[in-house]
């Protein structure tokens, strides 16, 4: 193996999500958000589980800040419950639910820790999903207004905001398919949710230009690093739409090229057109400070005339791993590489990769977590194959994710954590991959 080093100033760090470690669902005045209501609902969510109690972070968050520091993270990115800061997602703050992440925030700087602030993790207040939710442009506005009281209170000491995590699992999950909170399945109600969730997006960008804040803002996106199944013409058409509806729609119009023509196209065609007005895409250009980049896996895509869309997936090739898709460490250098070319090389964070390895504590009480490492190791050899040859300019690396938590539709059951979470006793037992990302930091370099 060889030892390699990171740039000079690189942070390392791990990231998480209100709903999925916080619990205290109904403490200290915090409102009811979309998966509260979706996590009632029989058959949602497997093995009946919720995030009423998670992690218990809220309660535990100074042990939590003490874990995070003896690992050496640098900084942490968590996400806001907009239901605990406004119970009804509009009117006055909940000054209880703000104090907490006050706490937070001061726990963090006091263990000097860089608080990365997400606004918006998937947890709706369900008092606005009653109204229309995303598919309503009122939602957009109220966002803006959420964000705002956000920068206020909390913006005189973080400096890193990003506006929204994964917008397209949100829309296309939650709105197409129905796997995710709220569950609908509507394709009108998608592309009305698709333009709606960016449009927020960039009045929350320019809300806190207006706020006079010193600091960065910028989105987070799920992204694929997709390839043709083989060199056909075909195959390398179809790659391209699935870059235009899964990339490119949730990239252009922040970078200010609209749109992909053939996902208007999809929508219109099958009236769901998404609902531009006036000076929206102006809006949602506004300019941004970073790139979030959340990846895991890639996509071999085939041609597929009998789908609307054109393409379908490709049968795996790789070793499929427990969520489902393969264990494809190279992705993220070449998906780094993509989106650098395709949107002007762009500062770059990457916000969240990680692996889910299900390995459970042995009979000495250690957590040998051997594929999590071994995936680690290879997604941080590409990207730092793509910052050494200058093809990127990523300045972050956040692993996904600090604990085993709540991981949605999946309950419990699946584990992507680098510290094992006992949901039963809430003990936290720090995993052999959290030794190895511990000694990463130290080091500022990975043994490849």
């Amino acid at each position: 193996m060889a030892f390699v080093t990171f740039p000079k100033g690189f942070e390392w760090g791990a990231a998480t999500a209100a709903y999925q470690i916080e619990g205290a669902h109904r403490e200290d005045g915090r409102g009811l958000s979309i998966w509260d209501v979706f996590c009632q609902q029989p058959g949602r969510v497997m093995g009946g589980d919720s995030g009423e109690v998670a992690c218990d972070h809220y309660h535990r968050y100074r042990d939590d800040v003490a874990l995070m520091k003896r690992l050496c993270l640098q900084t942490y990115r968590f996400s806001v419950s907009w239901p605990r800061v406004q119970p009804f997602g509009a009117g006055e703050p909940n000054e209880k639910g703000l104090g907490f992440y006050s706490r937070l925030v001061d726990e963090l700087l006091a263990a000097g820790i860089k608080p990365c602030l997400t606004l918006y993790h998937w947890d709706l207040p369900q008092a606005l999903q009653d109204r229309g939710g995303w598919a309503d442009r009122d939602t957009a506005q109220r966002f803006a207004e959420y964000a705002q009281i956000v920068f206020a209170q909390l913006g005189d000491r973080v400096t890193r905001f990003v506006t929204h995590n994964e917008p397209m699992i949100t829309a296309i999950l939650g709105h197409r398919v129905g796997l995710l909170a709220p569950g609908i399945r509507d394709l009108r109600i998608t592309g009305r949710a698709i333009h709606h969730l960016l449009l927020s997006h960039g009045l929350a960008v320019a809300a806190y230009r207006a706020s006079g804040r010193r600091g960065e803002i910028g989105i987070t996106n799920a992204n694929t690093s997709y390839e043709p199944a083989d060199a056909s013409p075909e195959s390398l058409r179809a790659c391209e739409l699935a870059r235009d509806f899964d990339t490119r729609t949730w990239h252009g119009p922040v970078y200010g090229r609209g749109y992909p023509e053939s996902v208007l196209r999809y929508y219109a065609e099958r009236g769901a057109a998404l609902p531009i007005e006036g000076d929206d895409l102006k809006a949602i250009a506004a300019p941004t400070d970073f790139l979030g980049v959340n990846l895991y896996s890639r996509q071999r895509v085939l041609a597929d005339a009998s789908r609307g869309v054109g393409f379908r997936d490709a049968p795996p090739t790789l070793p499929v791993l427990p969520m489902g898709y393969e264990a494809a460490p190279f992705a993220l250098g070449d998906f780094l590489r993509f989106v650098s070319a395709e949107y002007g090389r762009p500062r770059i964070y990457v916000t969240e990769n990680g692996v889910c390895d299900n390995t459970a504590p042995g009979a000495d009480g250690r957590v040998d977590d051997v594929q999590r490492i071994e995936l680690l190791r290879g997604f941080l050899a590409g990207m730092h194959a793509a910052i050494a040859d200058g093809s990127a300019d990523v300045r972050a690396y956040y692993v996904w994710s600090l604990l085993d938590n709540f991981e949605w539709a999946f309950g419990n059951s699946k584990r992507f954590g680098i510290v094992w979470t006992d949901f039963a006793t809430q003990a936290r037992i720090p995993k052999a991959s959290a030794a190895f990302f511990s000694d990463v930091i130290r080091r500022n370099g990975v043994e490849i």
